[in-house]
């Protein structure tokens, strides 16, 4: 039976090719070419038809899973946030703060991709923003088109590394899994778990070291290549100046709503779904009030901080009685909500409300297909042996465990090229992370190290996201050669991150075991 088995893993893979190749819809795919070949196996006797028995608690446990229920809310918050106009002052904030240096623009985007990751994660709303707002100025003060169209796709990617992303709420789930079942194959029949609080914590350190390789490459270009970075000219430097003040209430709203949802994760105040939620409403709050009347926006958040604060440390440290404790944070509380109602009625008389909504809906209903068609292939893959083929298979790498790491990375690296990040998550990471997690790979560290990978996918051509969002805002006569050529260097940046990481996990493992 295993040779013949070999012949359906083989045809599974070919099937999944072709289809993919074809443009059909990837959930239908995944689906549909395993109940395909599984009905050709059930019909010859070559495939136990049990395994198709667990499809619908596969498809239960998904829609009932704590983890992917942030998914959605994690979504809404990046789409409110994109009608909050925060990007545009953010980019004007700090474009003038840098504008007057020679290749101060590049610092800015940098920046502003770095918080804007902290704060929506959603690359394609960041590079079209950055590409709409910023590239005119930077191809009229005399940028090199290449570095421009580099400087801000790579920005926009950061929002795969850096929390809260997307990429790192699908892996918790999927390498937690992979996880407690490499610690039951292994006789461990109470198996420790993998939380998005790892991942986030394990990503802020290689994203901030992200940022900063990005920011000392595009310093050495000044040195190097001043040409490609020219100063303002003198007639507009003069009015690349920012008080103070104006500076602060541009950064306080992106880094009030990061230190919420982040904070509270990582502080174990909430869990991943409750800080999802306060980050959906200081989103409506933000987009509510818009910048010409962000002054209330901060006032609410500020309330909400007091009651937090109030609670968390202040009630917990000395004895208050109940009553009293009710009633103080009553106020700060209702104080919020009455700006909070405020807002949710802005946004639903211009709109923003059903967009988000719909994108919302749009995009988690996407991620959700792809889950139920991955659970529907693991089973087939699975009751054909794949398993035990795949585990053969990396064991055979010669170099042992680290070698077999390095290899699937490469794999990972090329599949990019062609595969959206949520299918390479939940199609390629279950087959291959439980047989590296049974070799003693610590879980976070594989994590953090797919998420760099996966994070390369959105700039490597031809089907590199962050790519198509910049040539849809891009002039015409920036070619897509030069948007190709422009991304090389950031791409080899992020494997240069990739491999200081892989060469010292305590980059990536530090924190999170940190705060457990």
């Amino acid at each position: 039976m295993g040779d013949i088995h070999t012949v359906y893993l083989a045809a599974l893979f070919v099937g999944l090719l072709l289809c993919l190749m074809s443009g059909f819809p990837v959930a239908f795919v995944l689906g549909g070419v395993s109940l395909l070949l599984a009905g050709v196996g059930i019909l010859f006797q070559h495939f136990d038809a049990s395994f198709l028995a667990a499809m619908p608690q596969r498809i239960y446990a998904a829609m009932t899973n704590d983890v992917l229920l942030a998914v959605p809310l994690f979504v809404f918050m990046g789409a409110m946030l994109e009608r909050s106009g925060i990007a545009s002052e953010l980019l004007d904030g700090i474009g003038r703060l840098f504008g007057k240096r020679r290749g101060g623009l590049g610092f800015a985007i940098t920046l502003v991709g770095a918080l804007l990751a902290a704060s929506t994660g959603i690359v394609g709303a960041t590079v079209t923003t950055m590409a709409l707002l910023s590239l005119p100025v930077m191809l009229k003060w005399g940028y090199s088109p290449r570095l421009a169209a580099g400087s801000i796709c790579a920005a926009g990617t950061l929002g795969q590394i850096i929390p809260p992303s997307l990429v790192l709420v699908l892996l918790a789930d999927t390498i937690s899994s992979a996880y407690q079942k490499a610690q039951l194959a292994q006789g461990n029949f109470s198996p420790d778990t993998v939380s998005i609080s790892d991942l986030f914590a394990g990503a802020i350190v290689p994203g901030i070291l992200m940022v900063v390789v990005f920011l000392v490459y595009q310093v050495m270009l000044t040195f190097f290549r001043p040409e490609s970075c020219p100063p303002p000219p003198e007639t507009e430097a003069a009015e690349m100046t920012i008080s103070l003040r104006v500076l602060l209430i541009r950064l306080v709203p992106p880094l009030a709503l990061i230190l919420g949802v982040l904070g509270s994760i990582l502080g174990g105040v909430a869990t991943p779904t409750e800080s999802a939620s306060i980050g959906a409403a200081g989103a409506i709050l933000l987009a509510g009030f818009g910048s010409e009347h962000r002054k209330h926006a901060n006032i609410a958040l500020l309330f909400l901080a007091l009651a937090v604060i109030s609670k968390q440390v202040i009630f917990s440290t000395f004895d208050v009685p109940i009553l009293a404790e009710r009633f103080i944070l009553a106020v700060p509380v209702l104080v919020f909500f009455g700006y909070f109602a405020i807002a949710l009625l802005r946004c639903v008389k211009m709109g923003a409300i059903a967009s988000s909504t719909t994108e919302t809906v749009r995009l988690s209903s996407m991620v959700f297909m792809i889950l139920i068609g991955a659970a529907m292939l693991s089973l087939v893959f699975r009751g054909f042996g794949g398993d035990e083929a795949v585990q053969q298979l990396i064991s055979k790498v010669p170099g042992g465990p680290y070698a077999a790491l390095a290899a699937v990375l490469a794999v990972m690296f090329l599949l990019g090229f062609i595969l959206d990040f949520i299918e390479i998550i939940f199609v390629i990471v279950p087959t291959i992370a439980p047989v590296l997690l049974m070799s003693g790979i610590d879980p976070i560290w594989l994590a953090i190290l797919i998420s760099l990978n996966l994070q390369t996918s959105f700039l490597t051509p031809p089907f590199g996201f962050a790519l198509f969002y910049f040539r849809s805002a891009a002039p015409p006569e920036i070619s897509t050669r030069s948007i190709y050529l422009g991304v090389m260097p950031f791409i080899g940046l992020q494997l240069l991150v990739l491999i200081l990481v892989a060469f010292m996990p305590s980059i990536s493992t530090w924190l999170p075991y940190t705060l457990r």
